[in-house]
C-alpha cells in the first residue's frame, strides 16, 4: 500500500511540475540566464562583435569617472522626484472627485483612465513633442493671451520639465487604485466625524489619508520603479541623444546608447546592474520608512 501512495505522490508531483514548465521556462530563458549574462559581461569589455574579454571591475570604474553617467543619474533623480510625487498627487485628487457616483461618472473615469492606456508608447511622445514645439498647439494657447512661447522641448531649462508634465498626465493606474480603496472607506467614519463637528479638510487628513496609506506605499513604490527606466519619452522627444545640452538624457536613455549606439554591451551591462542595486536601495528605504506612516486597519 504504502508503495502504490508513494507512486501515486510521485505521479501528482510530476503532472504539478508539467503545470510549472511553462513559468519555469520563462523565469529561467528570460530572467534568471539573462541577469547572470548581463552580470558577466558587465565584467568584460564585449562590443557584441568579438568574444568578451574579462576585465575585472573596470568598467564600473570607468562609470564613476564618465561626466554623463552622472548627468543621467542627476536628470533620472529630478524626473522621479519630482515627477512621481505630483503624479500621485494628482491622481488622489481626480480620485476624490470621482468618488462619488453621479449621472455619466463611469465615463467620466474611463476618460481620466485613457491617457494611461498609451502611456510610454510612441504615439503619444510624438504627440507630445509636436505639442511643445515652437508652432506647437501649447504655444497657440499662450498666443491667444499675448503670450510669446518658447521651443519647450529644445530648451534646456524646460525640456525635462515637458517630460515631468508627460508622466504627471499619465495618472491613470494610480488613480484607479485610490479610487477602488476610497469606496473601500466606511461611510460610518465620515458620519462620525461629521457629528463631532469635522470638516472637510479634517475628515481627509483624519480619516481618508490614514486608511489609503497602503495604497499609497504601493502606488508611491510601483511609480518610483517605472520612472527609473523610463526610457521611450526622453528617446523620441530628444531624437534619441538626450538633447538639448543632455537636460533629457535619462539613465535607461544613456545605457541605450553605450549599448547600441557606441556597441559598449559591457560598460552598459554594469550601467543596468548600478541602476538595479539604485532601485533596490530606494525601495528599500521605502519599506523601511514605511513603518512610520503606513497605517493598517
Amino acid at each position: 500500500m504504502k508503495k502504490r501512495q508513494k507512486k501515486r505522490l510521485r505521479a501528482k508531483d510530476f503532472t504539478g511540475y508539467i503545470f510549472l514548465l511553462p513559468w519555469l521556462i520563462g523565469f529561467f530563458g528570460l530572467t534568471a540566464f539573462p541577469m547572470a549574462a548581463s552580470l558577466f559581461y558587465s565584467l568584460c569589455n564585449y562590443d557584441m562583435l568579438t568574444p568578451p574579454q574579462f576585465a575585472g571591475l573596470q568598467n564600473y570604474a570607468k562609470l564613476f569617472a564618465d561626466p554623463k553617467f552622472r548627468t543621467s543619474l542627476e536628470v533620472t533623480i529630478k524626473y522621479v522626484f519630482v515627477g512621481v510625487p505630483l503624479q500621485l498627487v494628482f491622481a488622489l485628487l481626480i480620485a476624490l472627485m470621482l468618488k462619488k457616483n453621479r449621472r455619466g461618472i463611469k465615463v467620466y473615469r474611463a476618460v481620466y483612465y485613457l491617457p494611461s492606456l498609451f502611456g510610454g508608447s510612441v504615439a503619444v511622445s510624438i504627440l507630445w513633442k509636436q505639442l511643445f514645439n515652437k508652432e506647437g498647439l501649447f504655444n497657440q494657447i499662450l498666443a491667444v493671451f499675448g503670450i510669446e512661447g518658447i521651443n519647450w522641448i529644445a530648451t534646456p531649462e524646460t525640456a525635462l520639465n515637458t517630460l515631468i508634465v508627460l508622466a504627471v498626465w499619465q495618472f491613470g493606474s494610480s488613480m484607479v487604485i485610490f479610487l477602488a480603496s476610497l469606496k473601500q472607506i466606511p461611510e460610518d467614519y465620515y458620519e462620525a466625524s461629521r457629528i463631532d463637528g469635522a470638516g472637510k479638510i479634517r475628515q481627509f487628513f483624519s480619516i481618508t489619508l490614514p486608511l489609503l496609506t497602503p495604497m499609497v506605499f504601493f502606488n508611491v513604490v510601483m511609480a518610483f520603479i517605472n520612472a527609473f527606466q523610463s526610457f521611450t519619452p526622453a528617446y523620441i522627444i530628444s531624437n534619441g541623444t538626450g538633447a538639448p545640452v543632455n537636460s533629457t538624457l535619462f539613465y535607461s536613455l544613456y545605457l541605450y546608447i553605450k549599448a547600441f549606439g557606441n556597441f559598449q554591451m559591457g560598460y552598459a551591462a554594469a550601467m543596468a546592474w548600478i541602476l538595479l542595486l539604485l532601485i533596490a536601495a530606494f525601495t528599500g528605504l521605502l519599506f523601511l520608512s514605511a513603518k512610520k506612516w503606513v497605517f493598517y486597519e
